[in-house]
């Protein structure tokens, strides 16, 4: 089975590259939520802490964090400090 959650650590050099600091910015506060994804979403987490609950497990997300959620993702958003990300939809 593909991972349907990537997360990776970019350097500041690659992160100018992609020219990820002009993407959109999605701020939500501390809550919890189910998600559906209906496509690919590249984000960068500014800050705050999340926790994404899958059929495949549970992960930690954190600032600094470069994520890849897959198109067809079934979770729950479980987030524990305000988030702020910036996203890219491929």
């Amino acid at each position: 089975m593909m991972a349907k959650v990537i997360i990776e650590h970019l350097e500041q050099a690659e992160i100018n590259k992609r020219g990820i600091q002009s993407w959109l910015i999605w701020e939500k506060d501390i809550s919890r939520f189910d998600w559906l994804y209906g496509s690919d979403e590249e984000c960068l987490i500014i800050e705050g802490e999340v926790i994404v609950e899958t059929e495949q497990g549970f992960f930690s997300i954190k600032k600094g964090d470069f994520v890849t959620f897959k198109n067809g993702l079934k979770c729950v958003w479980d987030i524990k400090k305000p988030i702020r990300k910036y996203c890219n939809f491929p």
